[in-house]
């Protein structure tokens, strides 16, 4: 294998984010053949040198790519200091896996989970938006107008939300069901659209991924990515990072 920049390797082989691995090389917790590599850029043959971190020994990793269902009550961090259940915990593998993104504690729907710290990097960098459908159910009548208002993007804390893609499903004084299609990921961004226009979402369920859909698979299930569905993923982030 031909050389490659430190911090992919590190990356690769399960370490850190690419992002984080520079920081460990430029504290200078990494070695490469028994030399100390403190600056930036710094490259090395993963197949022929000797790499360690603090010490250890690192390895290549194979890639595992899951895609999970996940409940309701069920946090999308690697562990908890108050013990709720997690998404990793929910896929029993001796990988260490991380999710790709975040859905919030009381939304449920599709999130994937993977070693693949390249991927998972490009995934959330903010050039490349993969879309991201949901349900979402509304107390209360949605009117036309809100939902032309959502379409055209809303005002929040970070900025103006983009173009989304709304389609009804259900409608009535009481309550309203609505498929949404969104690209950026904004923190809790439907909930707080649906708030910025005085409506309380009641729940919100991903469905979507891209191409990528719940289709069979059950709340609380998981299963392996298809080789087709992660080469869609990597051809939808291709130029994401350079």
């Amino acid at each position: 294998m031909a050389q490659q920049r430190l911090q992919k390797i590190l990356a690769a082989a399960g370490v850190a984010s690419r992002r984080k691995s520079e920081e460990i090389i430029l504290e200078g917790a990494v070695r490469v053949n028994k030399q100390l590599i403190d600056t930036l850029p710094a490259f090395a043959d993963p197949d022929k040198d000797t790499i360690t971190v603090n010490g250890k020994r690192i390895h290549s990793q194979r890639n595992v790519y899951f895609l999970l269902n996940k409940p309701k009550g069920v946090i999308c961090t690697s562990s908890d200091p108050q013990n709720r259940r997690t998404a990793v915990d929910l896929i029993p593998i001796k990988e260490r896996i991380f999710c790709v993104g975040r859905l919030d504690v009381d939304t449920t729907g599709l999130i994937i989970l993977t070693n693949d710290s390249e991927l998972t990097n490009r995934l959330t960098h903010p050039k490349y938006k993969v879309p991201k459908t949901y349900i979402a159910g509304v107390k209360g009548l949605l009117t036309t107008e809100a939902v032309e208002n959502i379409k055209k993007g809303l005002w929040l804390a970070e900025g103006k939300t983009g173009r989304a893609a709304v389609k009804i499903l259900k409608r009535s004084p009481a309550e309203s069901l609505v498929q949404m299609t969104i690209s950026e990921g904004m923190n809790r961004q439907i909930r707080r659209v649906f708030a910025r226009l005085d409506l309380k979402v009641k729940s919100l369920k991903r469905v979507a991924i891209g191409k990528i859909t719940d289709k069979g698979l059950g709340v609380g299930k998981f299963r392996t990515l298809h080789r087709t569905e992660i080469n869609y993923l990597q051809k939808s982030t291709a130029n994401a990072h350079q």
